[in-house]
């Protein structure tokens, strides 16, 4: 209990350090902001749970500590928490088959770990729960959440401009910035629900090698190219899509759900392209140029996103290995 403390404590002054780079402006303080989570995750997954807990809680008291109150509920929501339950999933583990085996003698030595795929869902869920507490807390209606976000778009834009606070900022062209403004106000929402789901994901498979190259993970690798999402997960999406039609703070919170659900299934999507170039001899070559594009293009993503829709449809990976047919037998 001792080492799962101190684990925890240690961990969370790194990812205090890390939260709080960001105070420094410059490009890789924003990256390795983003990487706040990730010593939270790497205790959660190599130690325990707990250890995860006390880093969260240990983090954000010391941001507290030096920058103010408001950062110990924002830290907490904002990273802590999402880490620690992600963590947590992860190492979940039940006997394989309990349910068809209870009560028939000793349960099966086998165990059955959460769901990959589950894990890709329950990532883009806290990345919308966190965006819709940060709405909620600029304005508890559309009107108010758009006016401050707005207002807060314009004095970044007057301070990269350096105009005086009186002064309205104009785009570099010198036409009025306030239709730039105006789209910001609607996209970075769902932009930043779509980016809290990857950084999150990011963040749990980079601290899961981590943990595996030094010999504590203590569940197995799974093959995430066979993962797959509850059937609710579609059905969410399509209401999420729907709501988003209606306008005022239920279609902006909606949006944000949307884009999380959405950039999920374009993980599952990744997933299904490296399940049906298994076997081919240009595979590698196939998987680099897919990824490649998103990194340069960004769009293939959107194409990914249908793939990964698709598959919950029409089972395409099931199909492919059905025209293989069976491993030939040497």
């Amino acid at each position: 209990m001792m080492q799962i403390g101190l684990i925890g404590i240690g961990a969370g002054a790194a990812a205090a350090l890390l939260f709080a780079s960001v105070t420094s402006g410059s490009w890789l303080a924003v990256a390795l902001f983003y990487t706040a989570p990730l010593p939270i995750m790497i205790a959660g997954l190599g130690w325990s749970h707990w250890s995860a807990l006390i880093a969260a809680l240990t983090a954000a008291l010391a941001l507290s500590a030096a920058f103010g109150g408001i950062f110990f509920p924002a830290f907490l929501v904002g990273a802590g928490l999402p880490a620690w339950w992600l963590t947590y999933l992860t190492m979940l583990a039940r006997p394989a088959g309990a349910v068809a085996s209870a009560g028939v003698g000793s349960p099966p030595a086998a165990l059955e770990w959460y769901p990959p795929g589950r894990l890709v869902v329950w990532a883009a869920v806290l990345a919308a729960l966190v965006m819709a507490v940060g709405i909620l807390f600029v304005g508890l209606d559309a009107e108010t959440f758009r006016s401050g976000l707005r207002a807060a778009l314009a004095q970044m834009l007057r301070v990269e401009s350096g105009l005086t606070p009186d002064q309205l900022p104009h785009s570099p062209n010198g036409s009025n910035a306030d239709r730039v403004i105006d789209f910001l106000v609607e996209v970075i929402p769902p932009a930043a629900a779509v980016l809290a789901t990857l950084t999150s994901l990011f963040n749990l498979w980079l601290a899961a090698r981590v943990v595996k190259f030094s010999g504590r993970l203590a569940r197995p690798w799974p093959d995430l190219s066979a993962m797959s999402f509850p059937p609710t997960a579609a059905a969410a999406l399509a209401l999420a899509v729907a709501l988003s039609f209606v306008g005022g703070l239920v279609g902006i919170l909606a949006g944000v759900v949307s884009a999380s659900l959405f950039i999920a299934y374009g993980v599952l999507g990744f997933a299904v392209v490296h399940a049906v170039t298994r076997g081919l001899g240009s595979r590698n070559l196939i998987i680099g140029c897919v990824y490649a594009a998103v990194m340069v293009f960004g769009w293939p993503m959107l194409v990914l996103c249908l793939i990964g829709l698709a598959e919950t449809v029409l089972h395409l990976r099931a199909r492919v290995a059905a025209k293989r047919g069976p491993p030939a037998v040497t």
